[in-house]
């Protein structure tokens, strides 16, 4: 059968050391194969089982061990040494390991909480503004070694505009409330069925932020415990604050110095910075619908440049078309949807 199958892919033209290889056969192997006229697979294994292998007796025993009132507890890891200071050896840690799971008994041990998945945040599509947020506090150090200030941050996931901010020195799910409020009253998204996407952190999870968001009816969603990456808006928002060159590097003088700064990078951000993400318009552009003819108008642009010198362009101009939608959180399968 092997054989046949090395043939038939020669046949279609590929390299017999190629079929081989993938088969994971050695060339001289095969020819040996054909003189002798064998046409399977001689790697099935020994067809004797091995002379260390274990006893029904001795496999019995290890069962009736392991789930003993003494051991039950344990882990092979910790079962054979234990058994080795009592001068007792009945298997190896890897013996044991494999006879639990032929025994179907390699499930948590123990009294101690089982580990648990946390599975993907629910992923969700914005198509335009004011449909998904993400927030997050992160620390501005101040110039007194040892105290922080807190920023707190909410950004539009689609137009990437910071919708509302504030600098407290605490963190706090009152602070946090109140930001939220005042951000949706601004935006007019309440009632509106907006998605907040926060971390896990205790003011994005206190008993007052739930409330807030229920009597404004905005629905929470929650990273991962420990998994940056299901915040990636606002953790590249921080990042992108951050490494401003004039962020002030020994920290903030006072909490209304942070507040001042946070302002003018926040007017910056929105009003100024061409984001890479959204065709290089700003995120006020984006959020209010004004990108579309400053896009058209380079698209233009671009255009009548080729026309006026053909011969300068080897292929089509540049794409000027904004994503029409964003992705929070995708499932790989809509990431692929979105890359194509």
């Amino acid at each position: 059968m092997i054989l046949k199958l090395v043939d038939e892919a020669v046949a279609a033209g590929a390299r017999r050391h190629k079929a081989c290889e993938l088969l994971g056969l050695d060339v001289r192997t095969l020819q040996r194969w054909r003189t002798k006229g064998i046409g399977t697979d001689q790697r099935a294994g020994p067809k004797t089982p091995p002379k260390n292998k274990l006893s029904p007796e001795e496999i019995e025993a290890i069962r009736a061990l392991v789930n003993s009132e003494e051991y039950r507890d344990l882990s092979p890891k910790q079962i054979v040494p234990l058994l080795a200071d009592k001068g007792i050896y009945l298997a190896s840690e890897s013996s044991i390991y494999r006879i639990l799971r032929q025994l179907g008994q390699m499930t948590h041990r123990g009294p101690a909480k089982a580990p648990t998945r946390h599975h993907r945040p629910t992923a969700y599509m914005a198509n335009g503004p004011r449909q998904v947020w993400s927030w997050d506090i992160t620390y501005l150090r101040s110039n007194v070694l040892g105290k922080f200030y807190y920023l707190y941050m909410i950004v539009d996931v689609w137009s990437r505009k910071i919708v509302g901010w504030e600098v407290y020195e605490a963190e706090s799910q009152e602070y946090a409330s109140w930001l939220i409020d005042a951000a949706c009253e601004a935006e007019g998204t309440l009632r509106d069925g907006l998605v907040l996407h926060a971390d896990n952190g205790g003011p994005m999870k206190g008993a007052t932020m739930v409330a807030t968001l229920q009597r404004l009816g905005v629905m929470a969603s929650s990273s991962r415990p420990r998994v940056s990456d299901d915040n990636a808006y606002s953790e590249a928002l921080f990042r992108t604050l951050k490494y401003r060159a004039e962020f002030p590097r020994g920290g903030f003088s006072s909490l209304e110095a942070a507040r001042i700064w946070i302002e003018g990078f926040v007017a910056w951000y929105n009003t100024e910075h061409r984001h890479s993400a959204i065709c290089y318009v700003t995120p006020e552009q984006r959020h209010s619908g004004q990108d579309k003819e400053i896009l058209i108008n380079r698209e233009k642009l671009y255009a009548k440049a080729k026309d006026d010198r053909p011969e300068r362009w080897s292929g089509a101009t540049r794409n000027w078309t904004p994503p029409a939608t964003v992705w929070l959180n995708p499932d790989p399968s809509e990431a692929e949807e979105k890359a194509a």
